[in-house]
């Protein structure tokens, strides 16, 4: 797979693009929410101490699904 960046000029190219999407020809993705979703990580780090080991996070999940199940 191979990833383009593509400043739409026209229009009628974006529509031209979802039409290949609609074929799934095309993937499209928006980098305002990559972006949205950096920022939030970056606020979120920005007052945390330290991050989290991967075990601490599989702890987390773990007891989060755990106590989704038991109810």
């Amino acid at each position: 797979m191979e990833t383009l960046r593509i400043e739409i000029l026209n229009p009628k190219a974006k529509s031209i693009l979802k039409g290949l999407a609609d074929l799934n020809l095309i993937s499209m993705n928006s980098e305002k929410n990559q972006t949205d979703f950096i920022d939030l990580l970056n606020s979120l780090r920005k007052h945390s101490v330290s991050v989290p080991t991967l075990d601490e996070i599989t702890a987390e999940v773990e007891s989060v699904r755990r106590k989704r199940y038991e109810d």
